[in-house]
């Protein structure tokens, strides 16, 4: 496992203007943000009227289960911290469909597989923050979920990733939030993106999971801003990838009953209210 230690007492500027508050933290990010990464397959980009027009900081002090919205979308998503074996046949549907996603990836997972950061990237989807290790935040101090969530955020940027593509979303591991971690998360300058509904498809058939009961538990928790959490990997050595073979059952039926795809992205762009 690699070493945490990558923060010293030497901090640099961007830590110490993020331990200043949210504000300086999504000035920060806005600034640091360069050229949008070009995507290699074009993913269709739908905004979602939903954030009352304060972009980013609208999501903070809450776990964000569902999208503030009355419209029929949905936003995908995956977790990745094992392996890769389902991710390029997540990738080729979600290119044919021309849907977007946001993969939320641990910082290890990161630091083992740059090139599948960097694949995802330049594939036009968005990239979340996982934390380091996918430790339980209970277990941990604040200084220590900090480095989780830091080292995080630093390894997916030196995997190459870019531009607009590593987004300031967290996800909490095994979906474990509370106020006061939330409001650690937010101070960092990131909001806390959880899930409407898991798939469970991670658990494998040995977990009693089949790609129909996967396609069931998404269906049966759609609702206008669902976010659907979905994993690119398998636990234990298994290559079998339940949630790969249920996306595209899932995104014919999305389609089928008249909902769209939205990327999370969207949600961090302050709306500009119509002239009347």
């Amino acid at each position: 496992m690699h070493s945490l230690s990558v923060i010293t007492d030497r901090r640099p500027l961007t830590w110490r203007l993020l331990r200043a508050g949210p504000v300086f933290a999504v000035l920060l990010w806005t600034l640091a943000q360069g050229p949008v990464v070009q995507p290699t397959e074009a993913v269709a980009v739908h905004p979602a009227a939903t954030v009352d027009g304060k972009g980013l900081r609208a999501l903070f002090g809450s776990e964000n289960r569902v999208i503030r919205t009355r419209e029929r979308v949905i936003a995908v998503t995956f977790n990745a911290a094992w392996n890769d074996a389902g991710l390029d046949n997540i990738l080729g549907e979600l290119a044919r469909r021309r849907a977007p996603a946001t993969f939320f990836l641990t910082g290890d997972f990161a630091d083992r597989y740059p090139a599948v950061v960097r694949k995802i990237a330049a594939a036009g989807h968005g990239l979340g923050n996982h934390s380091f290790s996918h430790p339980y935040f209970k277990d941990l101090t604040e200084a220590g979920r900090q480095r989780e969530v830091v080292a995080a955020d630093r390894a997916l940027r030196a995997a190459g990733a870019g531009g607009r593509a590593v987004t300031p979303f967290f996800r909490f591991p095994y979906g474990e939030t509370s106020p006061a971690h939330i409001r650690e998360v937010n101070a960092l300058g990131f909001a806390d993106i959880e899930f409407t509904t898991d798939t469970n498809g991670w658990k494998g058939t040995e977990g009693g999971m089949t790609v129909d009961r996967a396609v069931d538990r998404a269906l049966d928790a759609l609702r206008p801003g669902a976010v659907l959490q979905m994993h690119i990997g398998a636990s234990q050595g298994r290559t079998e990838v339940i949630d790969a073979q249920a996306l595209p059952r899932i995104l014919k039926a999305l389609d089928a009953r008249g909902y769209r795809v939205i990327d999370l992205r969207t949600l961090l762009t302050p709306r500009t209210p119509a002239r009347a």
